[in-house]
């Protein structure tokens, strides 16, 4: 296992999903709710996001050849989004990419909150399912397939459950915290996201000139 690439992979996937930043809105949703009712929306979310995000990452190499898409259209594509996102994580703003400002008012008067918009799209958006889709394709082409692709693995496990403990003290958090602390968090997670989408970004352009190159009549 390439340990650069697990904690790389990692590191990512836990910067999109962004557990911390997400602690606000979370506690704000779920105001007013029992110790029971809330740990059963955190349940809920926990399970959502590991479920999506592993079926994304298993079938998503199936979703490129229905509809013929390549690695590096995928790698462009999904390194723009998640440069979006953390560009507006820099910002202090929450992408639309994530949850629109309708979700989160309707979230106020919904009972399974933990399935839509917590677990989808706020946890599970698009982008911590394009940043798992594109490591997964970064691992199917690596020589130590199977254990690049357990570290990615390993990695969405591993978000989950961090972000389940942060859930359950996310009222003590979030005291300590308060919303300036959650805010600068998520700048240095847009940060480290922005570095990530740029890699994406210029190792798509590379594999497609190759690709092109390669294919090329004078080839």
């Amino acid at each position: 296992m390439s340990w650069e690439f697990a904690v790389t992979a990692f590191a990512a996937i836990f910067a999109i999903v962004n557990p911390i930043g997400n602690i606000p809105f979370f506690v704000t949703v779920t105001e007013g709710y029992t110790k029971e009712e809330r740990h059963r929306v955190i349940v809920m979310i926990c399970l959502v996001m590991l479920v999506v995000l592993f079926a994304f990452g298993i079938f998503g190499q199936y979703i490129f050849m229905l509809y013929g898409i390549t690695i590096p259209m995928f790698k462009i594509a999904g390194g723009l989004l998640l440069f979006s996102v953390a560009f507006a994580m820099m910002k202090g703003e929450r992408s639309r990419a994530k949850i629109t400002e309708d979700e989160r008012q309707e979230a106020l008067a919904k009972e399974e909150i933990g399935v839509v918009p917590l677990g989808i799209p706020l946890f599970a958006g698009p982008g911590a399912i394009t940043t798992v889709m594109i490591y997964i394709s970064y691992a199917m082409g690596s020589s130590d397939m199977v254990f690049d692709l357990a570290a990615v693995f390993l990695s969405i496990i591993a978000t989950v459950v961090i972000s389940y403990v942060l859930l359950v003290y996310a009222q003590g958090i979030f005291g300590r915290m308060g919303r300036g602390g959650a805010a600068a968090f998520g700048r240095i997670m847009g940060l480290l996201l922005a570095a990530v989408a740029v890699g994406f970004i210029m190792n798509g352009i590379f594999d497609a000139v190759t690709l092109y190159i390669q294919n090329a009549p004078w080839a």
